[in-house]
């Protein structure tokens, strides 16, 4: 249980990582990511990457600059410009729906204005799935420039797009629906130069 904690990633550049494990029982035509990130980084940077054996970036959650947050589906993005951070955690979520192909963007707790992306595609179940990289080939090929540098906490993956309600929830940590990946009972695997510690502030 990692209520309170966070991974540290100390190193910038960094080759270190954070392998999770997950197992949809069929492709992805919803998805919810929600994680929390505190990091002083200007340089881009990539937070949660799925990759699949067709598609390196099948979900990946990236930040470019401190300014815009990028949501990949299955290889093409939309960017969703955000206020520069002021040092302190920044909550996101994203989620995409297949059938329309919209795309919702939540940052600590508002929503941003929906995107188009993808519309009719399938998020593949056989993935690697991996914190503080972004993956250019199946579970790996990362460009130390690309990785994170600081404190990951509160990530969750759901095979369903939130209501409104449950995205305000996971700002607020409040008790949520069952997930693919939860937080509270997280199976994962450090690699490279990454800690769990407390949570210094909330």
């Amino acid at each position: 249980d990692l209520y309170r904690k966070v991974f540290v990633f100390r190193n910038d550049p960094s080759d270190a990582y954070v392998v999770l494990r997950a197992k949809p029982e069929q492709p992805l035509q919803n998805f919810t990511l929600c994680l929390r990130s505190y990091t002083d980084l200007t340089r881009p940077h990539g937070l949660f990457s799925y990759a699949t054996k067709a598609q390196d970036n099948d979900i990946l959650l990236f930040k470019p600059k401190p300014g815009e947050y990028r949501l990949y589906v299955g290889g093409e993005f939309v960017a969703f410009r955000v206020p520069q951070g002021r040092g302190d955690w920044e909550h996101v979520c994203a989620s995409w729906e297949s059938a329309t192909g919209i795309a919702e963007f939540w940052l600590n707790g508002k929503p941003w204005p929906r995107k188009g992306l993808q519309r009719g595609y399938a998020v593949g179940a056989e993935a690697a799935i991996l914190l503080g990289q972004e993956q250019d080939a199946f579970g790996g090929g990362f460009d130390a420039y690309n990785s994170f540098s600081g404190e990951l906490a509160d990530v969750y993956l759901w095979d369903v797009g939130l209501s409104p309600d449950k995205m305000r929830a996971a700002y607020q940590s409040l008790r949520l629906p069952p997930a693919l990946l939860a937080w509270r009972s997280l199976s994962y695997e450090t690699k490279g130069d990454v800690v769990v510690k407390p949570r210094l502030r909330e």
